[in-house]
């Protein structure tokens, strides 16, 4: 029998943290600890992980944002993963095709995040603690979440996932795995997720890492997908419309199965308007490639930051969380 620990990170006091937790107790095979690390107000999200994590004392940890409703079979399906594979280090899963707000921006960003994991089951390289995974000791082997480096919500998880690939943890995403995103996205928070929390640094921790990913939106498709953007608009601009409409149609062809998602989840207006913001999302990452290698650059990042305890890591915040039963 694995024993599962949830740990809910909510030391900005979000609104959704009832919805989240009342799912986690409604669940099937509910976990034999759910801790909610709720303060001091000043800990980071990472930080919190940090502090649950030392807090449990369960085989495998789960870490549920405190923006996601889990499925009913969540920690069933958790369980049999585990049991059935003595050596599965990690896995996570995805958010489902309903999102909880359906304003366009909010439902368009929930289902690309939603088609991207859905896409990419199997073998992974990096984590994702939206909802996701992983054992205990596996998780204390590689020294937790980088806090230092990660003080707000950005790719600790796929920082954190690169280095327990790295060590020779095997990391599964299972796309069964599910949970309804309750996050209210707006235009703005958008581009500053896509250009300042994920573009910026997952560039510049393939620059550290002298590697180039190919995981989930860093695969060629997308990679692809993005150059075609950026070439279509200059087309555009330069008044060059045969070659920004074959762009278009081009841009259309490598991600027919994400439009038709789009199509059918909230009709032909919004999912032309999804497109918009896809294009918009490319644009943006692309833009955040130059400032990610200018990033990786700043010297202020030193190996020698990344404490290899995650106790001494947590150590300041012993007295932080709540543990709920």
């Amino acid at each position: 029998m694995i024993n599962l620990a949830v740990v809910v990170p909510a030391t900005n006091s979000p609104p959704t943290l009832t919805q989240c937790l009342a799912a986690i107790h409604a669940a099937d095979e509910p976990p034999e600890q759910l801790i909610v690390v709720d303060g001091p107000p000043s800990l980071s999200a990472s930080g919190a992980r940090n502090a649950g994590v030392r807090r449990a004392t369960a085989d495998v940890v789960v870490f549920v944002d405190a923006d996601v409703a889990v499925h009913p079979d969540v920690f069933a399906r958790l369980r049999a993963a585990f049991a059935a594979d003595p050596d599965l280090a990690a896995t996570y899963g995805s958010y489902d095709d309903s999102p909880a707000n359906q304003a366009t921006v909010s439902a368009f960003r929930n289902l690309l995040h939603h088609h991207v994991h859905q896409s990419e089951a199997g073998p992974a390289e990096t984590f994702w603690t939206g909802l996701g995974a992983v054992r205990r000791s596996h998780f204390l082997a590689v020294g937790g979440f980088d806090v230092q480096r990660y003080p707000h919500p950005s790719i600790e998880d796929i920082d954190f996932g690169h280095q327990l690939a790295s060590t020779g943890g095997r990391i599964v995403l299972d796309p069964t795995i599910q949970g309804t995103h309750l996050k209210v996205w707006t235009l703005r928070s958008m581009l500053w997720t896509d250009f300042a929390r994920r573009g910026i640094p997952w560039v510049a921790l393939q620059v550290r890492n002298r590697r180039v990913s190919n995981a989930l939106n860093c695969g060629w498709r997308h990679r692809l997908s993005a150059a075609t953007c950026v070439f279509g608009l200059a087309f555009a601009v330069l008044g060059m419309t045969l070659p920004a409409l074959g762009a278009a149609v081009t841009l259309l062809g490598l991600n027919r199965a994400f439009y038709l998602l789009l199509l059918r989840r909230l009709g032909p207006v919004r999912a032309a308007i999804g497109v918009g913001l896809h294009g918009l999302h490319h644009v943006v990452s692309v833009a955040a490639v130059p400032a990610g290698i200018v990033a990786a650059s700043i010297p202020w990042a030193t190996a020698a930051r990344r404490e290899s305890s995650l106790v001494e890591r947590a150590g300041a915040d012993a007295d932080a969380g709540t543990l709920v039963r």
